[in-house]
């Protein structure tokens, strides 16, 4: 039998179906980049919220979790997806409060420099940029770009056809670079 460590995602929760403990290594496995990316939506405290509500509604649902799908990484972001698109209101003020002030309003002492210095809080016009982009767009732009998921992974966690997908990027893009030009 394999490890908990070496098993496959769908394989963990298959097994805390009978053992409901097991799916505590998916937590493991997968909390601390989801927090990373809610933290960069919504702000570090609105992201620990997100990510408990994320994994109690995984885990209540993982009975119907398609086990042929080995990670469960675009399921988890998708289950995110929703819950952050339900704070929508937090992620709009986090991106203006980043265009006005320049600054996180609520750093976290000890964070990694690379959350520091890839925060929108350094850049304002991208911040802007991304305000501005319909909440759809950016779930796609932002799911491919902070969350490194594949179109198809970003299809999955959003149910929604690969060619939405593309297109949904594709004008997300034309439209951040439009936004950022105009800013230059």
């Amino acid at each position: 039998m394999t490890s908990q460590v070496d098993a496959d995602d769908a394989t963990l929760i298959g097994r805390s179906l009978d053992d409901p403990e097991v799916f505590a290594a998916l937590f493991d496995r997968h909390a601390p980049l989801l927090h990373r990316y809610a933290a960069r939506r919504l702000g570090p405290s609105e992201a620990e919220d997100v990510v408990a509500d994320t994994f109690l509604a995984a885990f209540q649902r993982r009975g119907d979790y398609d086990r042929g799908r080995p990670d469960a990484r675009p399921w988890l972001y998708g289950i995110a997806s929703n819950l952050i698109g339900k704070r929508r209101r937090a992620e709009t003020a986090l991106y203006r409060a980043y265009i006005r002030s320049g600054v996180h309003p609520a750093e976290i002492p000890g964070a990694q420099v690379e959350d520091r210095l890839d925060t929108l809080a350094v850049n304002r016009p991208l911040a802007r940029a991304l305000l501005a982009l319909k909440p759809a767009d950016r779930d796609v732009l932002l799911l491919v770009a902070w969350a490194e998921l594949s179109y198809q992974e970003v299809a999955a966690a959003l149910a929604i056809p690969p060619g939405t997908v593309a297109s949904r990027l594709n004008r997300a893009r034309i439209q951040i670079r439009h936004a950022l030009e105009e800013g230059d």
